[in-house]
């Protein structure tokens, strides 16, 4: 493991990898214009092409220097920044084109909006959570627009005032149990992420003394942004676009949430009795360094430090290896994907969360015990 100079980390050269996220919007164009099997080049291109290139190129252990500028970050927070303005200009084409096109069939529609939905729910969602995270005003609103564009705004609250705060406890919805299937992690997270990111904002008003029907609640600001996404889908592509968009933010959402299934799967912090945890530390999220997909994802699977020190830009996310963090098998396309069949996700990773428990909290004997102590939902 070696750290890259800040004089190299800002060089535009060292930024272009990322940018890679912009290919996939000719490729959606040219499956909307020519249909047939084109339609299938999305999450060909995504999934099974950097899939491919981790395969090919392996993983990256580099750390860049953390003493790097923020002003020698330009190059990297650029992608991050006109990613809205080209998403929302593809979705626009996409809902006023594919209803009208004739060339088109209903499955390739429907494929077509599925390929949209894996770009705005991999790059979309994933650039947003980068947004978030940031001081600027013009960052947080790109996040905004971002989730609001695959009706799913409250996920800010939600990461924001819960996952980062109760990340591996009981208390996150996000965090996968042990033995969780996706399949019921999934309805479990989308009825209980929602109530969670409420109950934070509502409690955050009271501590300032304001109703929950304050302006300042962000809740009044996501519902304004969806109602306007809906109604611009409506008015592109009618009744059919409107069915369309709400495929893609479906798909999406699908998308982020096979990520958050992974991100921390069976992975618990210490608890130090009256309602309090240890501290977050790189061991309690799966790191993966692999290279290809760490492009895709601008470096989201170096998820212990993006924990540990939340405040980081995605560059300068840092690296562990197995002594520190524990390491996941395959990039985050090829995990997403096994976790569709549980079997062969429990398969790959419950011996490592087994031995990853041994590692770390050896005196914890009878693990089954100590989660239902914690939470009396089946673990």
């Amino acid at each position: 493991m070696t750290v890259i100079p800040a004089a190299d980390v800002i060089r535009p050269h060292h930024a272009l990898p990322f940018w890679l996220s912009l290919g996939l919007i000719p490729v959606a164009i040219t499956s909307a214009l020519l249909g047939g099997w084109t339609v299938l080049l999305i999450p060909v291109a995504s999934w099974g092409l950097f899939s491919l290139l981790d395969a090919i190129l392996g993983t990256n252990p580099d750390n860049s220097d953390l003493d790097t500028p923020e002003s020698g970050l330009m190059w990297y927070r650029a992608i991050t920044i006109i990613w809205f303005p080209a998403q929302f200009a593809l979705l626009c084409w996409l809902l006023w084109y594919v209803p009208r096109a004739d060339h088109l069939g209903t499955l390739e529609s429907i494929l077509i909006f599925f390929g949209m939905g894996v770009i705005s729910g991999t790059i979309g969602i994933n650039y947003s959570h980068e947004l978030m995270h940031q001081k600027s005003k013009l960052e947080r609103w790109l996040a905004d627009l971002l989730l609001a564009s695959v009706l799913y705004s409250h996920f800010r609250s939600e990461h924001l005032r819960v996952h980062h705060l109760y990340v591996a406890t009981p208390r996150d919805p996000v965090t996968a149990r042990y033995n969780e299937g996706f399949h019921r992690f999934l309805p479990r997270v989308l009825r209980q992420s929602i109530t969670s990111a409420w109950n934070a904002e509502k409690a955050m008003l009271a501590r300032r003394n304001l109703p929950v029907t304050h302006p300042s609640n962000p809740f009044w600001r996501y519902a304004a942004l969806q109602i306007g996404m809906l109604i611009l889908a409506l008015a592109l592509g009618g009744w059919m676009g409107l069915a369309l968009f709400l495929y893609q933010a479906a798909t999406a959402i699908w998308q982020l949430e096979l990520v958050n299934f992974i991100e921390h799967y069976g992975l618990t912090r210490r608890h130090l009795g009256n309602g309090k945890y240890e501290h977050v530390m790189p061991r309690h999220s799966w790191n993966a360094d692999h290279t290809a997909s760490n492009w895709l994802l601008i470096n989201l699977q170096r998820h212990s430090d993006h924990h540990y020190k939340p405040d980081r830009r995605f560059p300068l996310l840092q690296t562990y290896t197995d002594a520190d963090a524990p390491q996941l098998p395959y990039g985050y396309p090829v995990m997403t994907t096994a976790a569709m069949v549980p079997p062969l996700f429990r398969r790959i990773m419950n011996p490592r969360v087994r031995a990853w428990r041994r590692k770390y909290y050896p005196d914890i004997t009878d693990w089954h015990t100590y989660n239902k102590a914690l939470n009396p939902a089946p673990q």
